[in-house]
């Protein structure tokens, strides 16, 4: 077999020239050992007609074996020369022939430097995009990010809009005042907390002793 990939030759077909030839050798091959069965077979009952005949089926058989020795020696020295013609003459595309759907590369040719350079442009384009979208990520994020602390500045500027309206209808309109009221309640708070707590304990403790 040719060792030669002929892989303009695959494109063409469609297969390899190499695998057209193996197919090929096979079913001769394949033919042959049928064709010796037959033979073989054939003399076993040719051979039943003569009772007095010596000569056995195994002897048949080895005979044969040699037979179909001698046969594929020379099947493969002639399938060798055949195959060779049909690579050169019927399965072999002229260095001059191009392909239609190669037609393009006859219209535009590029040298191996060419090609080369434009191989690195696309290179090149390709981290552009990698990096442009990555930073396009980022912004992505940061502005999800400033949504976010919008949102809780709006809620911030919410409270200290409730703060105020608050502060107005307990008459104070000055936000340092209002923050002097809220001071002023919280204490009161933490005062009335503290006197609650204090009940508490006391009236566990009453509890306890009953």
């Amino acid at each position: 077999m040719s060792v030669n990939p002929m892989a303009y030759e695959a494109q063409f077909f469609g297969f390899t020239p190499q695998t057209c030839m193996l197919r090929i050798y096979i079913a001769f091959q394949d033919y042959l050992f049928e064709m010796m069965l037959v033979v073989e077979s054939v003399i076993l009952k040719k051979l039943d007609g003569f009772p007095g005949c010596k000569i056995s089926p195994f002897q048949i058989r080895k005979s044969t074996e040699k037979f179909l020795l001698f046969m594929k020696e020379h099947f493969d020295k002639l399938f060798s020369k055949m195959e060779e013609m049909l690579l050169q003459l019927v399965l072999n595309i002229p260095k001059n022939v191009l392909l239609p759907e190669d037609k393009v590369h006859e219209q535009y040719p590029y040298s191996k430097a060419q090609f080369q350079a434009l191989q690195d442009e696309i290179h090149q384009l390709q981290q552009q995009y990698r990096a442009e979208a990555s930073a396009g990520q980022a912004l992505r994020a940061e502005l999800e990010e400033q949504k976010a602390v919008q949102a809780e500045l709006e809620k911030i500027l919410q409270w200290f809009d409730g703060l105020e309206n608050i502060c107005r209808e307990h008459g104070t309109g000055n936000l340092e005042e209002s923050f002097a009221f809220l001071t002023q309640n919280s204490k009161k708070l933490q005062d009335v907390l503290k006197d609650v707590e204090e009940k508490s304990k006391k009236l566990k403790q009453h509890d306890q002793l009953l």
